[in-house]
């Protein structure tokens, strides 16, 4: 009998994927092949065959996390902004899915959509599983992340709600969504998802099993995303200025967040939780010959913003705009 795992394309494969940062600038993937049919034999009875809300039945939390102090702390603050993220990441994708003037978008953005509220759910849960009661869940993610993540959510969907807008009566609606979800959503946000794997990996194996499920779906998002941009413009190099312009602002708005803020608050909280613990972590090694216990907030606040940069950058370039790079200097901490 076929081994159904070995069907699975390695990009969207739990366990043989690349990381983020590499399978986003690797991989081109088109709509034709990640419709709904195969995500559903790829994704839905593939690569989250066996995982309960994203983890593995033998990936467990460790005792110490599940005390109270700041490691604890810093992990509900971070999950509990990934889920208001995801949240937001849903809404917006769905516009997409509704916008799309083909079958092809349609049901991949239809797909992205249920990736995000998937992850939404999953980060929930682990909120569950670290001791936060299930009828306080909603008013502790509110009391503990809403006011950050509106920091960060607001400002955009101010600038892209109007261009949404105007776009679904020019036509532009949906190319405008899939550039802004590639370039400022996904470009943006999942750098940071990559280096929370990369952190806990050596603290709680549930927890690095859901920030890998999400950079492995984040590989098909960012690639099927800038392979639909690139293809737009190269049939409609009219319309390709526009798009600079429209990227370059929004691009600029999300320039002038306290993004790195923001991050290193979470970082310096973390700091202090894996001091607290650094016996139960050990000499976890987060990067090649560098020790977690041994980095610094500023080290990985700097490493997130230059993988941001880098994933950015390269998808420009290969959407062919690439005009609408900035410095990203103007992000600092």
């Amino acid at each position: 009998m076929t081994d159904a795992k070995q069907e699975i394309p390695i990009h969207a494969d739990f366990d043989r994927a690349p990381g983020l940062i590499e399978g986003s600038t690797t991989y081109e993937l088109t709509p034709f092949e990640c419709d709904v049919e195969w995500w559903i034999k790829s994704v839905a009875q593939g690569s989250l065959m066996g995982l309960d809300h994203g983890v593995k039945a033998e990936s467990k939390i460790p005792d110490f996390l599940l005390r109270e102090g700041p490691l604890r702390d810093n992990l509900i603050v971070e999950f509990a902004f990934r889920s208001i993220t995801e949240w937001e990441a849903t809404r917006i994708c769905a516009l997409a899915t509704y916008a799309s003037p083909n079958i092809e978008g349609m049901e991949f953005y239809a797909t992205q959509t249920l990736d995000e509220a998937r992850h939404a759910n999953t980060f929930r849960n682990h909120l569950i599983e670290l001791g936060v009661p299930k009828d306080e869940l909603v008013e502790t993610m509110e009391r503990v992340a809403r006011e950050d993540a509106d920091k960060l959510i607001k400002p955009i969907r101010e600038w892209a709600l109007p261009l949404y807008i105007a776009g679904l009566e020019s036509g532009s609606a949906y190319i405008d969504s899939v550039g802004a979800i590639t370039i400022l959503l996904e470009g943006v946000l999942a750098p940071t998802t990559e280096l929370s794997e990369l952190k806990w990996k050596g603290i709680s194996p549930a927890t690095a099993n859901i920030e890998r499920g999400a950079c492995v779906d984040e590989i098909r998002h960012l690639s099927v995303g800038s392979w639909i941009v690139r293809d737009y413009v190269q049939k409609h190099p009219e319309d390709r200025a526009r798009m600079v312009e429209a990227l370059s602002e929004g691009r600029a708005v999300w320039a002038s967040l306290p993004t790195a803020e923001i991050i290193f608050r979470r970082e310096s909280q973390f700091q202090e939780g894996i001091v607290e613990n650094a016996k139960e972590i050990g000499d976890y090694e987060i990067f090649p010959g560098r020790r977690l216990i041994d980095t610094t907030p500023e080290e990985r606040v700097m490493m997130a913003l230059k993988w941001s940069e880098e994933i950015q950058n390269s998808r420009l370039v290969y959407m062919g705009l690439e005009e609408a790079i900035i410095d990203m200097a103007q992000v600092s901490l």
